[in-house]
C-alpha cells in the first residue's frame, strides 16, 4: 500500500513554522485558520485538507508540495491539471457562460498567478488558473471597448502562468499553444512592451525544440522592435531581451553573440533598479545570473567564469524564488564539470529549499543528481533521498 502523502504533515508544518519564527497563534492568523485547528494538526490529531495546506503554505511561504511526504503526490496534481488547462484553452474564442468579475477583481487574481510563477508554486496555479482564463475568455468578449485591451494584457500575464507549469512539467504542445494566446491577445492590448514580453516567452518553443539559432534570430528582431524609451520599464524590456537572447546564443555555441548580448543587458541593468517588469525580473542581479547561465551553456572553457561570479556572491533575497533557484542549479553544474561534487550537491540542496517543485522538476537537476549518485556510491543517505525526490535515474 502506497505510503500516504498526509501522513506526518503535523510535524513538518510546526518545522516550516519555526523556521519562518511564526508561533501556533501567528500562523493562524497568516493563514485564516482557527489556532485549535493548527494546533491538532501539528499534534498529528487532524487531517489536513487540500485548502487548509494551501493556505498554511501561502503564510509559511513555500510550495504545499513541501508539506507532503510524498512529493508525488503534487506532481501527480501537476499533470493531472494540464488536460483542464488545454480545455480552458481550446474555446478561447467561444468561452462557456459563466461569472465575470469586476476588472479590478481580475487583475488582483491575476498578480497573484504572477506571484505564485515567480515563487515556482505551480499547485497553486494549478488550482486557480484554468478557471481563471475561462473567465478572462469571458470578459474578451463583453467587454466595452476602453477595458478590453487591460484585459487582454491580463490574458497575456494568466497563460504565462499557466505556460510556467505545462513547460516544466515538460508539456511542450501546450506550452506552445499558451504562447500562441499570448501572441494573439498582445497585438490587443496595444502596448509594445507587453509584446517585448511574450517574445521572451516564446523563445522557450525554440529552447525546447533545440533549435537555437532561430531562437536567436527572433529575439534579436524582437529587440530591434522594441521601444527604446529611457523609463525604467522599456529599459528592462530591452535588457530582459538580451539576457535572453544571450543565453540561448550560449546554447547555439556562438560566444560572439552571447557575449555581445550580455554587454548590453549589463549597460541596460546598470540602469534601473531590480525589480520586476511585466512579469520579468530585471537589473543588475538579474544580469549576473545570467552571465552564469551563458557559461555553463558555452561549456568547456567558460565554466570557470561562471565559478568566478558566483564566488563570494549569493542572489539577494528579494529576487523571485525562481530565479534564484535557478542561479543554484546552473551553479551545481558547473560545480560537478569542474569536479566539486559536493558544492555541486549543497548547491541543489540551497536551490531546493528556495523554490522546490522548480527544483524537482528542472531536467539539469535530475541528471547531475544521477551523475552524482554514481559518483559516490558510498555516500550519505541524504544524496540518495535527493535523488529520488527528484526521480533522477
Amino acid at each position: 500500500m502506497p505510503a500516504d502523502p498526509r501522513s506526518g504533515i503535523g510535524r513538518r508544518i510546526a518545522y516550516y513554522r519555526r523556521v519562518a519564527r511564526l508561533s501556533q497563534q501567528q500562523l493562524a492568523a497568516a493563514s485564516n485558520v482557527h489556532l485549535g485547528t493548527i494546533r491538532k494538526i501539528e499534534r498529528g490529531v487532524r487531517g489536513v485538507g487540500d485548502g487548509v495546506l494551501e493556505a498554511v503554505a501561502d503564510a509559511l511561504r513555500i510550495d504545499p508540495s513541501l508539506l507532503l511526504a510524498d512529493r508525488a503526490h503534487a506532481n501527480s496534481r501537476i499533470q493531472q491539471a494540464l488536460p483542464v488547462i488545454s480545455a480552458a484553452i481550446s474555446a478561447y474564442d467561444l468561452p462557456d457562460d459563466g461569472p465575470i468579475r469586476s476588472l479590478p477583481e481580475l487583475r488582483s487574481a491575476v498578480d497573484e498567478a504572477v506571484r505564485w510563477r515567480l515563487a515556482a508554486q505551480y499547485v497553486h496555479i494549478v488550482s486557480r488558473v484554468p478557471d481563471l482564463l475561462g473567465e478572462l475568455f469571458r470578459a474578451m468578449q463583453a467587454a466595452p471597448a476602453e477595458h478590453r485591451s487591460q484585459i487582454a494584457t491580463l490574458v497575456v500575464h494568466a497563460c504565462r502562468a499557466a505556460d510556467a507549469v505545462a513547460y516544466k512539467a515538460g508539456a511542450y504542445d501546450l506550452s506552445a499553444r499558451l504562447i500562441d494566446l499570448m501572441r494573439w491577445a498582445s497585438p490587443q492590448t496595444g502596448d509594445p512592451l507587453v509584446s517585448a514580453s511574450v517574445a521572451y516567452v516564446r523563445c522557450e518553443t525554440f529552447f525546447a525544440a533545440g533549435i537555437h539559432h532561430r531562437g536567436l534570430q527572433v529575439l534579436e528582431s524582437a529587440i530591434d522592435a522594441a521601444p527604446a524609451h529611457d523609463h525604467a520599464t522599456a529599459t528592462a524590456a530591452r535588457g530582459a531581451l538580451h539576457m535572453r537572447a544571450a543565453v540561448i546564443a550560449g546554447r547555439a555555441g556562438d560566444a560572439d553573440a552571447a557575449y555581445t548580448h550580455l554587454a548590453e543587458a549589463r549597460i541596460l541593468g546598470d540602469r534601473v533598479s531590480e525589480g520586476v517588469f511585466y512579469g520579468t525580473a530585471f537589473g543588475p542581479s538579474s544580469v549576473r545570473i545570467h552571465e552564469v547561465s551563458v557559461a555553463v551553456s558555452l561549456g568547456a572553457g567558460h565554466v570557470d567564469r561562471a565559478l568566478e561570479l558566483a564566488r563570494d556572491w549569493a542572489p539577494p533575497a528579494d529576487l523571485p524564488d525562481e530565479r534564484r533557484s535557478g542561479f543554484y542549479i546552473e551553479l551545481a553544474r558547473a560545480q560537478l564539470w569542474v569536479g566539486l561534487p559536493d558544492d555541486a550537491f549543497e548547491s541543489l540542496k540551497v536551490a531546493r529549499k528556495i523554490a522546490p517543485q522548480h527544483t524537482r522538476d528542472h531536467r539539469w537537476v535530475r541528471e547531475d543528481a544521477a551523475t552524482l549518485r554514481r559518483l559516490k556510491r558510498a555516500d550519505a543517505e541524504t544524496l540518495t533521498a535527493f535523488a529520488e525526490w527528484c526521480s533522477a535515474t
